[in-house]
């Protein structure tokens, strides 16, 4: 039985019942709008899989899976960083009721855009100290997620690749001068490469086109080995730094497990799809009513090891032993 108030009733009997009635029929038989997680992140969709793959697993265990009862809104760069502002803006004027940003700037970019819509981010940094959160246990605001903090991972992947290249004592790092993460990533290294009685020289590149005067200078000082840090504009043109460090014939080490996939001849780093399903079980839990402040930022604790052995066959390279049965996956 359909219930009006006094005034709908007076109009189904005027001259525009009938219309009116098809009105609240057509209202009443519509299925209720899916709720939208919008997903900002500074890369390309083609490099992304994995990490919405670990999104989506994180959101179907939290009860939300995509096309079924969720639809996700995807806002990619394709490279161009200076888009993020944007399309931050356009996620928060569709009313998104949650935000999963991916990396610092994304995060920043979100954070500026919105003071009330929630934000999950999946950040590789201290979440503290860029001002995002008041503390790690208790975020306070709308913003909370996970801080896989792989800057910290420097000195590591220098042991590692010391390891692996154990008479190499000049090393290279490739950063990107004004991103965020590169500051703390270079510190790290550079204090393990003290420890190590080691030598680091830093590259800097912020254009493609720098990421090969920097190849060439590199070359040119003689340095035995390549340390790449984290940043979009190296992650989408990744497949030109790998042909690159082929060119020159330098063993170098990634961040991202898609270098090695794409040929690079090592990386480590968090499990980036357990970073991504804890994100989208936060996400999850927004959307069930759970406010972002009371939500502690999470530290994952999963790393992982890519060897691409064709790669080190290549550069000549015989992988130690010990490498080889640390690595979680090696590609052959």
């Amino acid at each position: 039985m359909l219930d009006f108030t006094r005034r709908e009733f007076i109009g189904l009997v005027g001259g525009g019942g009938l219309l009116l009635a098809a009105k609240v029929k057509r209202a009443r038989g519509q299925q209720p709008a899916m709720p939208v997680v919008g997903f900002l992140r500074d890369a390309t969709a083609a490099g992304s899989g994995h990490m919405v793959n670990g999104l989506r697993k994180g959101l179907a265990e939290a009860g939300f899976v995509e096309g079924r009862n969720l639809t996700i809104d995807y806002a990619w760069t394709d490279g161009q960083s200076d888009r993020l502002p944007t399309l931050a803006a356009e996620l928060v004027g569709r009313h998104v009721p949650v935000i999963v940003s991916s990396a610092i700037n994304a995060t920043v970019a979100a954070k500026a855009a919105t003071s009330t819509i929630p934000v999950i981010f999946a950040v590789n940094n201290d979440p503290v100290a860029f001002g995002l959160v008041a503390s790690m246990n208790r975020p306070g605001g709308n913003l909370t997620g996970v801080a896989y903090l792989g800057s910290a991972l420097g000195a590591k992947r220098l042991g590692l690749m010391h390891e692996m290249l154990p008479k190499v004592t000049g090393f290279a790092v490739l950063a990107h001068p004004t991103y965020a993460a590169s500051a703390p990533f270079i510190s790290d290294v550079q204090a393990g490469a003290r420890s190590l009685g080691l030598r680091v020289e830093v590259f800097n590149a912020s254009t493609e086109d720098e990421i090969e005067v920097a190849f060439a200078d590199l070359s040119a000082r003689k340095l035995g080995a390549l340390l790449v840090a984290n940043n979009p504009l190296f992650t989408t043109r990744r497949a030109r730094i790998i042909a690159l460090a082929a060119r020159y014939a330098v063993p170098a080490m990634y961040v991202q497990r898609e270098f090695a996939s794409s040929g690079g001849l090592i990386t480590y780093g968090t499990d980036l799809p357990e970073v991504y399903r804890l994100a989208g079980g936060y996400a999850g839990r927004i959307l069930r009513g759970d406010k972002p402040a009371d939500l502690p930022v999470l530290l994952p604790t999963k790393f992982e090891m890519i060897i691409n052995l064709r790669t080190a066959k290549a550069l000549g390279l015989e992988v130690p032993d010990k490498l080889l049965a640390l690595a979680d996956e090696v590609i052959e």
